[in-house]
């Protein structure tokens, strides 16, 4: 199994990178290929235009869905949206790994599923969803916030985590065909002691195992697996 991780967060030091490398880690040892996207670190640029091209579909009025699908038939995406449309290319599991902010995930990785999942290579029309591109590919999201599971209850000052994150899934990962496997949520993690981080990674290195062995799974034990997000409660 291929895994790309696409991560999002411009301290490597951060919980986010442990998560990160733990993923890395615990992938590896199973025998699986994993490639990161490490978008600060790699200077990814996320701001769409007419520098994604190096083809012209229309040079009088840039739109940029019609530009996305003259590159996309034409070879014409720019050298690092080539670089990464490959990585995304080779994929059988997305694993996406950044913090909550402002209720959405940080501007660079917003700005990557922009100009990198173009109209053409990530989706058409009649291709999304059930009809989608990546159907038979999974997808999963890890996400740290700084907020506690209480603030994100029904009752809390947030709401409910899965009503926040479902533009993230629903109009994102699973328009693309994606098959979402369980969000892992860590939550509080500035506020957290070090053996509570701990636990979150033995958590989410223990989520990933059994997720790659359902993927290796009959289509059946796969059509039954949970697609609801997994809490991982941390005191207040």
């Amino acid at each position: 199994m291929n895994t790309l991780i696409v991560y999002a967060h411009p301290e490597p030091r951060s919980f986010t990178a442990a998560l990160k490398d733990t993923a890395v880690a615990t992938l590896g040892a199973l025998g699986h290929e994993v490639s990161v996207s490490d978008l600060y670190a790699e200077g990814f640029n996320p701001v769409a235009g007419r520098h994604d091209f190096e083809t012209v579909a229309d040079g009088g009025h840039f739109h940029y869905q019609q530009e996305q699908l003259k590159a996309s038939q034409a070879g014409g995406f720019s050298a690092e949206l080539r670089r990464e449309q490959e990585r995304v290319a080779q994929a059988d599991l997305f694993l996406f790994v950044y913090p909550l902010w402002w209720g959405g995930m940080p501007a660079i990785l917003k700005g990557w599923f922009d100009r990198v999942m173009a109209y053409g290579f990530a989706y058409a029309d009649g291709k999304r969803f059930d009809s989608g591109f990546f159907q038979g590919r999974h997808g999963l999201i890890a996400l740290t916030t700084g907020g506690t599971p209480e603030r994100f209850s029904p009752e809390g000052v947030y709401g409910p985590i899965d009503d926040l994150l479902y533009p993230h899934r629903r109009t994102m990962l699973e328009y693309l065909g994606l098959r979402i496997a369980p969000t892992f949520v860590a939550y509080a993690t500035p506020r957290v002691s070090a053996a509570e981080r701990e636990a979150y990674l033995a958590a989410w290195a223990a989520q990933l195992t059994k997720l790659a062995g359902e993927i290796a799974a009959t289509p059946a034990q796969r059509a039954a697996a949970p697609t609801t997000t997994t809490h991982w409660a941390t005191a207040a």
